[in-house]
């Protein structure tokens, strides 16, 4: 990505703050006739919270700020491809932009393992955003999906949490499980003892209730009410395993094509939303959790202290094995490795 794709307009210049996404766009006379309809295929199922308060919003502030001129045709999970499919139909251009799990793409980005967020690591979401926005890392990924013509921005920082259809109360109980997860959480469940496997979103809910699986992650409270979860697994586990990142992903062929003034509209967007969607994030799982526990009689459990050293064992491992994949990897290790330093986490 260049700095191009950087360039703050005239107008948001002048506008500053949340007038940015109030204001009209002042699209240039040299682009007024421009049209522009992308396609996105989500990895949300449109049942998903973060497809209606993420995408659906996106979508309609674009065509709102640039008078319809730019606007996203939306594709719930499974449409056109779901999970790890998405990438490759970004990248071949069949749709212009999609939105993923990087924990999808660990086969062709080196640094994925660590944008998905290494559990047990980051405590809380301004960390990760740090991390990701000041400290460098989110240009580090780019470098790595730019070979693929494939650009990134992140969509959000958000808690991974468990919920489980039976009781945990110890290690044995733990190393009883089968759950659904992605990414370094398997191996991180997989340190306590428990059996994992990858379940597409559209397939989590029937897995759970039939017992194909006992527990599943996605996303924390709101993924678990918006998905139906709780229905068939009522115990919500703490601590948070770890916080981990969406992302939206285009085509650079795609985003070439734009006029510059639709570029720039484009990225000042997703990039405001990143900051305005992981701060609402927070706030609606609080009122997710209560909900569940008032309405649906979830309970909160916590994970006992022999499952929690295990998670502990686990996640410097894990960290071990990202650096040990070079390149980018090991340069975005070491950055995390010394801001957990910095903050006394290790």
């Amino acid at each position: 990505m260049t700095q191009q794709t950087k360039h703050i307009s005239r107008r948001h210049a002048l506008a500053g703050g949340a007038s940015i996404i109030a204001a009209p766009a002042l699209i240039g006379k040299a682009s007024a006739a421009e049209k522009v309809t992308w396609k996105v295929q989500s990895h949300w199922p449109k049942a998903s919270s973060s497809f209606g308060d993420s995408l659906q919003l996106i979508a309609d502030e674009l065509k709102a700020n640039t008078e319809g001129q730019f606007e996203l045709q939306l594709f719930g999970a499974g449409e056109f491809a779901k999970g790890g499919e998405i990438f490759n139909i970004v990248r071949k251009g069949v749709v212009e932009m999609g939105t993923i799990s990087p924990g999808y793409i660990q086969g062709e980005a080196v640094t994925a393992g660590l944008a998905l967020g290494v559990p047990g690591t980051f405590r809380e979401p301004w960390e990760f955003s740090h991390f990701l926005k000041n400290m460098g890392f989110e240009a580090l990924f780019n470098e790595d999906l730019a070979k693929y013509g494939v650009v990134s921005r992140a969509e959000k920082i958000y808690p991974t949490e468990l919920v489980v259809s039976k009781p945990v109360n110890s290690l044995e109980d733990f190393s009883t499980l089968k759950l659904r997860s992605s990414g370094s959480y398997l191996k991180f469940l997989e340190a306590a003892g428990a059996s994992t496997q990858s379940i597409a979103g559209p397939e989590l809910y029937s897995s759970l209730a039939s017992g194909v699986v006992d527990g599943a992650h996605w996303g924390a409270a709101q993924g678990a009410m918006s998905m139906s979860l709780w229905e068939v697994a009522k115990f919500h586990m703490k601590p948070t395993m770890g916080l981990a990142m969406d992302t939206l992903i285009m085509n650079q062929g795609a985003v070439d094509a734009l006029s510059p003034d639709l570029r720039a509209e484009f990225f000042n967007l997703v990039d405001l939303r990143f900051w305005k969607r992981t701060t609402e994030y927070q706030y609606k799982e609080k009122l997710a959790l209560s909900k569940g526990q008032a309405e649906m009689n979830v309970a909160v459990s916590q994970f006992p202290d022999d499952v929690l050293k295990k998670f502990s064992e686990a996640s410097g491992a894990i960290l071990k094995e990202e650096s040990a994949k070079g390149g980018n990897a090991a340069k975005a290790t070491d950055m995390l490795v010394s801001f957990l330093k910095g903050m006394g986490y290790i």
